[in-house]
């Protein structure tokens, strides 16, 4: 289901960084991020939901600059 938050994600397995662009065009690199909690994050029925719960305020999140 697409998520109402959430439009894009990409995470780095080498680097544990998983990347995500909201709606609004805002994109953050979040540091440390484990492999099964990115994969919860691609099984998850309700993106916006598990990001809130699993992701948001559990890993430093830095945000990323376009070079557009």
């Amino acid at each position: 289901m697409p998520s109402s938050v959430i439009k894009a994600f990409v995470y780095d397995d080498a680097r544990q960084v998983l990347t995500l662009t909201f709606v609004s065009g805002r994109a953050y690199a979040y540091q440390g991020v484990p492999a099964d909690v990115a994969q919860g994050l691609r099984l998850a029925f309700a993106k916006g939901v598990y990001f809130n719960t699993a992701i948001r305020d559990r890993y430093a999140a830095l945000p990323v600059v376009s070079d557009g």
